[in-house]
């Protein structure tokens, strides 16, 4: 049959990107206590298209993708964008993978069992001779006002916000420890199921650890800098944190990166 992707192009127009966006589809992912977890990814896979390329082959993404689903730890997301590239004669290829991270998690004080959602996304691109993979994790908090406790007799105002770390991979690490070096950053972590005893101690933990979000993201920033977890120091990364303020009709905000 004839196949027409395969025709020249005579438009003298190279692409810089290519190929197949929100792709649904059942991955594994690496679990520090399980060893691997089952979710479920919205995935964007692209190449370069060179000028004289009239189109490129989408089915093909998709068949490289399903062979590395079962198993697409952060190394293995770079190999599997490689084999795009090879596979489609590309100069580059560049992917994201969007998922929902699940860890175990007990309360603090009853030890009630549950299962707190991350959100994930792993960003890879490689060519001939580079490859650069990013991982981004969104860790849910809570935040006491600092200024609102200092200045109130009864109480403070507080609040549910999202870090959001960005980091440059250079050696293997897990997320989990990511996670909790977020939460102990913030005035407190969150829990999907929390008894009497667990919910009076953390509003009260919470209430003697108050945070700014400047507070966090220096938090985090520090701890990340000095993250003893992996075989090399973060080359890069960012941190974020938006606070979904109580008393305002607006968010607070606040970021910054390793330069």
């Amino acid at each position: 049959m004839i196949d027409i992707q395969n025709t020249n192009d005579t438009r003298n127009v190279p692409l810089e990107k290519v190929g197949v966006k929100n792709l649904r589809y059942p991955v594994s992912v690496m679990d520090k206590s399980e060893g691997s977890q089952r979710t479920t990814a919205t995935v964007d896979l692209f190449v370069n298209l060179p000028h004289d390329y009239k189109g490129t082959h989408m089915s093909r993404f998709v068949e490289v993708f399903h062979r590395h689903s079962d198993n697409l730890g952060m190394k293995q997301f770079l190999i599997m964008l490689e084999e795009i590239r090879k596979t489609l004669n590309a100069e580059r290829a560049f992917g994201t993978m969007s998922f929902p991270f699940f860890m175990k998690k007990k309360a603090p004080v009853s030890g009630a069992e549950s299962v707190m959602e991350y959100t994930c996304m792993y960003e890879g691109s490689v060519s001939e001779d580079e490859k650069e993979f990013f991982l981004q994790i969104g860790v849910p908090v809570t935040t006491v006002c600092p200024c609102s406790k200092a200045i109130s007799e009864r109480g403070a105002h507080n609040q549910r916000g999202v870090v959001t770390v960005r980091l440059k991979n250079t050696s293997l690490f897990w997320m989990e420890d990511v996670i909790e070096l977020v939460e102990q950053s913030a005035s407190c972590g969150l829990y999907s199921i929390l008894k009497r005893p667990d919910e009076k101690y953390v509003t009260e933990h919470a209430y003697d650890n108050p945070r700014f979000v400047e507070d966090v993201v220096r938090e985090v920033y520090l701890a990340l800098k000095n993250f003893d977890k992996c075989e090399k120091p973060f080359s890069w990364f960012s941190v974020e944190c938006e606070n979904f303020e109580s008393i305002h009709n607006h968010n607070a905000y606040a970021y910054t990166e390793l330069t």
